[in-house]
């Protein structure tokens, strides 16, 4: 009997999708990793020579949590905007709305194993980086690093979600990664505080919604970050980010709810 909610159409659907990225870890989640920290390598060997030091911390200590945040939500992304996508270019789109889930049902499950994902392969990247000589990853702000980690992965869920809506063919998808998200990304504060910018680039930087996910993270294992260095300011960039990320949400349900180019 299904009643108000689906729970076990839920959680088989999340499961399945779970057990689809785990099956290939090597290439799902230890190459990000391995990935990840070949740029923290680079990055320290060419600009954090010498002492260099940024808020008061070695230069490896400061771009590693921007790093592993940036490999969670490139992953989180990576994998939600494959779903719709693969199934509209393999014929097998019927398997996801077919099964007797609400709009909201799916949306949850396929978000909510992108962010597994994400989960994973941060977890790989902290226990890698936390080996890395020069890096001193502490947690004096955990609920910053669990906040902004999981909202961020959460913002990069949704909108893949939306992109694999979009896109009828792996170049749309390509296109959304090469032209949106790793401009956003790469240009969020991750290996530079934005102090050091021009004024107009900083305000440039405090409109990316990436730049909160990339700085709320690093407060988090820091203590102090370009948003700020109490929690008070911190609070708002989280707060932001929550009703961002609830804002795409309810796109995206929306979207479902119409078939929005899922339905012929």
């Amino acid at each position: 009997m299904i009643h108000r909610i689906n729970k076990l159409g839920l959680w088989t659907l999340y499961i399945k999708e779970c057990r689809r990225f785990i099956k290939v870890q090597t290439q799902t989640i230890w190459a990000p990793a391995i990935t990840t920290l070949l740029q923290l390598i680079i990055f320290t060997v060419a600009l954090g020579r010498a002492g260099r030091e940024v808020l008061g911390v070695p230069f490896a200590t400061f771009v590693a949590p921007g790093l592993i945040v940036m490999g969670m939500m490139n992953n989180s992304f990576a994998n939600s905007s494959f779903y719709f996508l693969s199934g509209k270019m393999q014929g097998t789109i019927v398997d996801y709305l077919m099964p007797p889930l609400s709009e909201i049902e799916l949306m949850l499950a396929l978000a909510g194993a992108a962010v597994s994902r994400a989960v994973l392969v941060g977890l790989a990247l902290a226990a890698a980086m936390a080996l890395y000589p020069g890096v001193h990853l502490a947690a004096p702000h955990l609920w910053a690093i669990v906040w902004f980690g999981l909202m961020g992965s959460l913002l990069l869920a949704f909108v893949g979600l939306i992109s694999s809506m979009w896109a009828e063919k792996f170049d749309h998808n390509a296109a959304i990664t090469n032209f949106i998200i790793m401009p956003l990304t790469m240009l969020s504060g991750t290996f530079y505080v934005i102090d050091n910018l021009a004024p107009a680039f900083q305000v440039i930087s405090r409109a990316n919604p990436i730049f909160y996910v990339i700085s709320g993270f690093r407060f988090g294992f820091l203590g102090q970050s370009d948003i700020g260095s109490d929690n008070y300011a911190v609070m708002h960039g989280a707060l932001g980010l929550g009703a961002l990320n609830l804002v795409l949400g309810v796109v995206t349900f929306l979207l479902l709810k119409r078939g929005w180019k899922l339905k012929s």
